[in-house]
């Protein structure tokens, strides 16, 4: 590669590169100003996203974490009743949505529990949600997912229309997940990644 190929191939990596960091500080302000503003005001439901169910033989505390924050939401009476959306985790078979659950029942959650079950990724949950939601009479939702997560989940949710069906919050779980690996795992390594694919399918607009 002479020289001129060789600058070429560097600017262009030192572009991405600056772009890929420009996301991930985007996302991780994004992430502390939610977890610094919980929501504000009581809702009739917290839709909890789903995430895989299972990681080296254990629940996934990224999963447990989203579910502990909904049941939290329920305890404090900030919501009336929990609806967890996930569908099959190729990883294992497990439906998402009945691992969130029975993890609620789990921790103390004796309340209404409602399950959506089809959905395979961040743009499904919310789509596949809403009639469960509409089915139940819910108007009001508190989306609960991670910090790092919300970024991408509230343009999801106004680019398919779901913030004008239902009166959306959003609420960052704090999970062990977040806590321990953060920003240099899910943010760092994924979450710029998955904004980029979904806007490159539209899914942002």
């Amino acid at each position: 590669m002479n020289r001129t190929l060789r600058r070429a191939a560097w600017g262009v990596l030192a572009i991405l590169l600056g772009g890929y960091a420009a996301i991930y500080l985007m996302v991780w302000r994004h992430a502390l100003t939610r977890l610094a503003d919980p929501p504000a005001r009581p809702a009739d439901a917290a839709l909890v996203l789903g995430n895989r169910a299972y990681k080296d033989g254990r629940p996934n505390p990224c999963m447990t974490g989203r579910v502990d924050a909904g049941v939290a939401l329920a305890k404090a009476g900030a919501v009336r009743q929990l609806v967890f959306s996930g569908g099959v985790d190729h990883e294992d078979g497990r439906i998402e949505a009945e691992v969130m659950a029975r993890h609620a029942r789990s921790v103390g959650y004796a309340g209404s529990a409602l399950l959506e079950d089809g959905s395979q990724s961040t743009r499904e949950n919310l789509a596949l949600s809403r009639a469960v939601l509409q089915a139940a009479g819910i108007h009001s939702v508190v989306v609960v997912t991670e910090p790092y997560h919300l970024w991408r989940a509230e343009r999801l949710a106004h680019a398919g229309g779901f913030d004008r069906q239902f009166d959306v919050q959003f609420a960052a779980a704090p999970s062990s997940c977040w806590q321990t690996w953060g920003m240099a795992f899910k943010g760092a390594l994924r979450e710029p990644f998955a904004i980029v694919n979904n806007a490159m399918n539209g899914y942002l607009h």
